[in-house]
């Protein structure tokens, strides 16, 4: 299941289009009229396209008359991806998948830094990716030279005949990170093969900034965590350095904290979802840039935020230890991480 399929509720009458994940196993769907439902993702089964159509077929005694998209169906408005698919141990494909009900021209190159200094870009491909469509890029890239592949970037509309609403296009930025990239393998919607993927179009993605010149660097033959670290923790005034936010040894997650302005119409599901990213992005960064220990400040509460960071940590590679922080100094809600 992805952000864009159409799925049908079991034991209530209706369908709709997945739209977003949400903490505890939830799925938020976007139904008729444009309004969105949490439900959980047992409660829920996937379309196919086949059957879709079969649904919308009218019967083959009524004359057929060609009609417009209307503007009031259920559309599925986010999904579209770039994809890596593995050819074999050592090199990928680049795909751009479409999962949505819009037509998408789109532009696709990459950026990287120039022999003579600034940002050259190299146009790669542009075409019409259809509705529910996929489109295989012709360069390979290698695992030995991941830390060199540039910086990719999709320009792209949004189209459909007839009458909708007129959206924004879309300009979006992607630099693969070994910290998050390797994280992300999954099922590649529409193409149906196993690859790392990242949305392009998810809401509130900030758009990441053109490539910037640097040296050439060496070519690594495999890409070993350690390496990674040691060439992340380089001094500043290294040409070579990798620029890491190194995050503060205490993160409060009170929602108070991290929204000083209040929450606004966010619901509880919105506010732990926005404490989790708080929590995974710090721990990253606090990892990435080594440091030995960190400590959440989550509260007490329902105990439901401590229990879901808890299980976190437990599944994590790179943390030694966890424990209750001192009382005295944090109170009865946080916790201290100690990390490898």
């Amino acid at each position: 299941m992805n952000i864009g399929d159409k799925v049908r509720l079991l034991r209530a009458k209706g369908e709709g289009i997945v739209s977003r994940f949400l903490p505890g196993n939830m799925v938020e769907i976007e139904i008729e009229d444009g309004f969105r439902i949490p439900v959980m993702r047992s409660e829920l089964v996937p379309v196919s396209p086949l059957e879709a159509e079969k649904l919308l077929r009218k019967s083959t005694f009524e004359p057929q008359k060609p009609t417009a998209p209307s503007a009031s169906s259920i559309l599925a408005n986010q999904g579209i991806y770039l994809a890596f698919v593995a050819v074999n141990d050592r090199e990928y494909s680049l795909y751009l998948v479409n999962n949505t009900d819009w037509d998408f021209p789109y532009a696709l190159g990459e950026e990287s830094a120039a022999p003579t200094g600034g940002v050259q870009f190299r146009g790669l491909f542009a075409g019409m990716l259809k509705a529910r469509a996929h489109q295989k890029m012709n360069d390979l890239y290698t695992h030995a030279t991941f830390e060199n592949w540039p910086t990719f970037v999709v320009q792209g509309l949004w189209f459909r005949a007839g009458k909708s609403t007129l959206r924004a296009p879309l300009v979006k930025r992607f630099k693969a990170r070994a910290a998050t990239f390797f994280k992300n393998k999954t099922t590649v919607p529409v193409l149906n093969q196993p690859g790392f993927i990242s949305q392009l179009d998810a809401e509130g993605a900030e758009p990441a900034q053109p490539a910037t010149p640097s040296s050439n660097r060496p070519r690594p033959h495999t890409i070993r965590p350690d390496e990674l670290k040691a060439e992340m923790l380089k001094p500043k005034n290294d040409p070579d350095a990798i620029a890491v936010d190194r995050p503060s040894s205490v993160v409060d997650l009170h929602t108070e904290a991290l929204l000083p302005k209040g929450t606004g119409n966010r619901g509880p599901a919105d506010l732990l979802k926005l404490q989790l990213d708080t929590f995974e992005k710090a721990l990253e960064n606090a990892v990435a840039s080594g440091m030995s220990e960190i400590t959440f400040i989550h509260g007490v509460g329902s105990g439901a935020l401590r229990t879901e960071l808890h299980k976190r940590l437990g599944q994590h590679a790179h943390v030694r230890f966890f424990e209750d922080a001192q009382k005295q100094k944090f109170g009865y809600g946080a916790t201290k991480v100690s990390l490898k």
